[in-house]
């Protein structure tokens, strides 16, 4: 069983009688005797207890005697409660080196996008320790953050309950991840979607609102807007020629379909597709984002003037004139300014879906 430093909770009967014993979990392997029996699956939870201003160690604490009913009998279940900013990443990569067959993101996005980055160090996926046959582990989600805009891209609904289902089934598929490289800088990792200029500036600042809910985003434009000005911008798409865009207002790469809150932003996305969706507004006033609001948010805008979007496997983006002042934000998270490279990965985890 995996022995991560956390609190691992108690296999009891399940606490609803009339739920019938989950049966078909996919996970078994062959133990060293002559005889093959299956094995418990070893499930780590890791939970941001402090997300959505709490709400989210209250809901997992409500949730977890039916989590105990669905999995307890089949699975060792183990929680660990992060700390801090980058604590999930810790545990991710431990738990993988350790051998769990799953490491489950319980909260927001922000959660997620950590966990998937602890499925990597140095550029290579983690691994087992010592592992003499092929180990994967999955990643899972139970959505109980502020945003869960991940989601919404396999039409999940925001409902633990369900979650609890896709894993009782255990069924997976293999999922693109993006990688964001900068001349000697580290690699980073995003599943949902990144973002330049605007809309990155306005994520960073609705992280310092996210006790008002999704209000935090309306709040993080209105800052955003305030001394914006359009910017252009050298692009190289695919490893092509350079070429300049003129007055971009913002940039969004998707792995997903979904930000902001439910922002259908990059409508053809999908972590399946092995490629990247491109999304480029230019020249846009700030009154514009209030006509064409509704066509953002229920992904119509690609028919807009001023907004153009393609397909890649990669995009270079750079500043024209350095002004070290464009922002950049991949999963909600704010990594810095330009330049950036954005690429992606085909397949790289697998996902219980």
């Amino acid at each position: 069983m995996v022995s991560l430093t956390m609190t691992v909770i108690s296999m009891a009967k399940p606490s609803f009688p009339q739920q019938p014993p989950p049966s078909d979990l996919s996970t078994t392997v062959a133990t060293s005797s002559s005889s093959a029996s299956p094995r418990r699956r070893d499930l780590v939870f890791i939970v941001n207890p402090k997300g959505a201003n709490g709400r989210t160690g209250r809901e997992w604490k409500k949730l977890l005697p039916y989590l105990r009913s669905r999995l307890g009998t089949d699975c060792n279940i183990c929680e660990s409660l992060t700390s801090g900013p980058s604590h999930a990443i810790d545990i991710t990569r431990e738990a993988i080196r350790e051998g769990a067959d799953a490491v489950v993101a319980v909260g927001g996005d922000g959660t997620l996008h950590e966990v998937v980055n602890g499925f990597f160090w140095g550029g290579k996926l983690v691994s087992k320790h010592d592992s003499k046959v092929p180990h994967t582990t999955a990643l899972g989600l139970i959505p109980l953050g502020t945003g869960s805009d991940f989601a919404r891209t396999f039409g999940w609904a925001n409902d633990p309950v369900d979650a609890i289902e896709r894993l009782v089934k255990g069924s997976r598929s293999r999922i693109d991840v993006g990688v964001i490289s900068k001349e000697g800088g580290d690699l980073h990792y995003f599943i949902n979607v990144a973002d330049i200029h605007l809309s990155a500036k306005a994520g960073y600042h609705a992280s310092k609102y996210k006790r008002f809910g999704n209000l935090c985003y309306v709040i993080g434009a209105l800052q955003a807007f305030f001394k914006h000005h359009n910017q252009d911008l050298k692009i190289r798409v695919n490893d092509g020629e350079w070429e300049v865009y003129p007055q971009v207002t913002a940039l969004c790469i998707g792995n997903a379909q979904y930000f902001g809150g439910g922002m259908r932003i990059t409508p053809n996305a999908h972590p399946t597709s092995g490629n990247l969706e491109v999304v480029t507004l230019q020249d846009f006033k700030w009154y514009d984002f209030i006509m064409k609001l509704h066509r953002l948010y229920n992904g119509t805008h690609l028919s807009v003037n001023n907004v153009l979007s393609r397909s890649a496997f990669s995009i270079e983006v750079e500043e024209v004139v350095g002004t070290d002042s464009i922002y950049v934000q991949s999963d909600g998270e704010h990594l810095g300014f330009l330049p950036r490279k954005f690429s992606i990965l085909p397949g790289a985890i697998s996902m219980i879906c």
